[in-house]
């Protein structure tokens, strides 16, 4: 099967196409990626990522099986941008969209079944944070300040550059999420052909942005 696939929830702009098979899902392949890393360029980079990485890989859109979005946690801007964009892209070819954790994306692309701590950057001198055991999320996805985040039992940590190092653990080389680790969380849904969830974003927290309503109370 062949599935878009699509995150905005870090500052990185991700878009790639990845090739899964019923033998194998954990080893999804990528034919293709394309990552900018720039937290203002969501909107303007996304859709020529896809358009690129279908080129590069050979593929017209209707020969996509399916979509996978990255659904954070992440800023509200971000996600609003790749999963208004994935779930263009579903509607107009008739796939499923399904919607994972992009912190569950990180974690699938790194090999250890150790305790893993996932992190990325909230902003406001905060992370979004997941515990994982053997592959699996045990704890999270939370946002809190780095210091209020106990590293134990966590053996090992993946994610944003700048905020693994608040933490006293080996670092894992998984900044953010990857196309084939995004499908991979999918991997069984896909290929059993369920009927994905509504997307629903992972905010954590009211986003910065208010409406005129808002504004007035």
């Amino acid at each position: 099967m062949l599935v878009l696939a699509i995150d905005t929830s870090t500052p990185a702009v991700t878009a790639g196409v990845v090739s899964l098979s019923a033998s194998s899902p954990d080893k999804a392949q990528t034919l293709a990626v394309r990552v900018t890393v720039n937290p203002r360029a969501h909107a303007e980079v996304l859709t020529p990522h896809v358009l690129e990485c279908l080129a590069e890989a050979g593929l017209t859109p209707a020969e996509l099986n399916a979509v996978v979005v990255g659904v954070g946690p992440g800023p509200y801007t971000g996600l609003r941008v790749g999963m208004a964009t994935g779930a263009a892209f579903g509607d107009a070819l008739g796939v499923p969209v399904y919607g994972v954790c992009s912190l569950d994306a990180i974690a699938a692309a790194v090999p250890t079944t150790e305790s893993l701590l996932v992190v990325t950057d909230a902003r406001r001198r905060e992370i979004y944070w997941a515990r994982y055991d053997g592959g699996a999320r045990v704890e999270g996805p939370a946002v809190n300040s780095a210091g209020d985040v106990d590293p134990s039992p966590s053996t090992r940590i993946a994610g944003s550059a700048s905020h693994v190092d608040f933490f006293d653990l080996p670092v894992e080389p998984a900044e953010t999420p990857s196309p084939a680790g995004l499908v991979t969380v999918a991997a069984r849904e896909i290929l059993a052909g369920s009927v994905p969830a509504p997307l629903e974003p992972l905010y954590l927290r009211r986003p910065d942005a208010k409406t005129l309503a808002e504004r007035g109370k």
